[in-house]
């Protein structure tokens, strides 16, 4: 009988891991949900309408860091495609999911140096939101290679003169 033959066969396959298009949400939500901030635990337009600045801002930072160690050329396009998101946000041609991923991009990932995350979530964003991000995404994306590539004294504060930083340290 065909039955039973076939029957161990399906049983030791194991089943299908994922049926239909990736989530549209966060790729990591743990960074997230130990940040301790009351508005990531709130779901809806408080993380959608975020100010362009809360992302824009951290990620001029972020050029200025690399200027003196980066080309030029290079920062200034960076600086030209910062510029596009930052048009393109104020305009209101970004949709929820987009600011909602840059924004934790930038908050959760950049800031805190996790970049195996912050390029998930820019792959995310490149796949799920091409004709949105492709302008500006390129620059952001070169962004996080040459932060990445930055001496780690020069893209985080220096451990060793960061009294305010660190005050529990300085005690005996």
């Amino acid at each position: 009988p065909p039955d039973p033959a076939s029957a161990p066969a399906a049983s030791t396959a194991p089943p299908p891991r994922a049926l239909g298009p990736p989530p549209l949400g966060p790729i990591s939500p743990s960074p997230r949900a130990e940040s301790g901030r009351p508005s990531a635990e709130e779901p809806g337009p408080k993380e959608c309408d975020v100010p362009a600045s809360t992302v824009l801002a951290p990620l001029q930072e972020a050029l200025a860091a690399c200027r003196p160690t980066v080309k030029k050329q290079v920062c200034d396009d960076i600086g030209r495609r910062l510029t596009v998101l930052g048009d393109a946000w104020a305009q209101g041609k970004l949709s929820a999911p987009v600011r909602k991923r840059m924004n934790l991009l930038v908050q959760a990932e950049l800031q805190q140096q996790h970049w195996d995350t912050a390029d998930e979530i820019h792959r995310s964003l490149m796949v799920d939101h091409v004709n949105e991000v492709s302008q500006w995404l390129v620059g952001v994306k070169r962004l996080i290679a040459e932060l990445r590539s930055l001496p780690a004294a020069e893209a985080a504060a220096p451990p060793e003169g960061s009294a305010e930083a660190a005050p529990d340290q300085e005690e005996p």
